[in-house]
């Protein structure tokens, strides 16, 4: 592919979608795109990027931009942002929720639905510990592809087997011919989205829990700090949020503070320095 091309790839998937493409990912071009450019009868990714850039096409860019957000998950992923959510998020709202109130969670890149549904499953094991409070999970993600698949929740047995308890296997999901299917009253407080993290997030309500995990780092600087300005807009003054690892928020955000030894867990700035008080 010339510079000219990937110029133009690079330019497009930061506009449409805010993730940047660096040199050193161009590997993935072929095992992303060359399914689409087979499809559309080129007989490379050049030529289909080139293409693209000679004759627009919003079918074509919309199904190349998918194709190079969609990221890989998995139930209980990193483990730690999950057990931070019952050790840390579940007492907090059972003591300052009132019985009978809806709490609201926002997976802000759901993908195929694996973290949505992990956070279903604690919500369900926790319930006792909530004393009536409900949950209602908003799951967003700008591929409406792995928004489909997360909405049937049928997944293979290489994907219910990692990072998923067998105990929560053999709970909450169904062998079905070669496939599991999750537990559907699981799926009765889930609202599946398309969503950009580029567009308004008002839109969507109030918050008081948000994971934005392995997002931020496609991003380049201002994107991040644009994002997660807008975040705080959405996220109630007690609220959570969950970063990826390898995220934070120094250096992009005043309104936000990491919780003292819990890796990637962020309050308001305000409740952490009355913590402090």
């Amino acid at each position: 592919m010339n510079d000219q091309d990937f110029a133009f790839l690079v330019q497009m998937l930061k506009k449409r979608s805010g993730h940047v493409l660096a040199k050193d990912k161009g590997y993935l071009l072929d095992s992303r795109l060359g399914p689409i450019a087979r499809k559309e009868g080129y007989d490379s990714v050049a030529a289909l990027v080139s293409a693209m850039r000679t004759r627009p096409d919003e079918r074509l860019c919309a199904a190349v931009t998918e194709a190079m957000t969609t990221n890989e998950t998995f139930f209980f992923r990193d483990r730690t942002p999950f057990e931070l959510f019952k050790s840390e998020v579940i007492p907090h709202l059972a003591a300052n929720r009132r019985p009978g109130s809806t709490t609201k969670i926002w997976c802000a890149a759901a993908s195929t639905g694996q973290e949505p549904y992990s956070l279903a499953m604690i919500l369900r094991e926790e319930a006792a510990r909530l004393k009536g409070i409900q949950a209602s999970i908003l799951a967003t993600d700008i591929s409406a592809k792995v928004l489909q698949k997360a909405q049937a929740g049928l997944y293979s047995q290489f994907e219910v087997q990692r990072g998923l308890p067998v105990q929560l296997m053999v709970k909450y999901f169904d062998k079905q011919g070669d496939l599991w299917r999750i537990d559907p009253t699981l799926k009765q407080h889930i609202t599946f989205r398309k969503f950009n993290l580029l567009d308004n997030f008002l839109s969507l309500g109030k918050f008081d829990v948000v994971f934005c995990r392995n997002v931020l780092i496609y991003f380049d600087q201002p994107t991040k700090a644009d994002v997660l300005a807008r975040m705080d807009k959405v996220l109630a003054p007690d609220g959570f949020l969950f970063l990826g690892a390898a995220e934070t928020v120094m250096g992009l955000s005043d309104a936000f503070a990491p919780v003292p030894g819990k890796r990637g867990l962020y309050v308001k700035k305000q409740k952490a320095a009355s913590k402090v008080a």
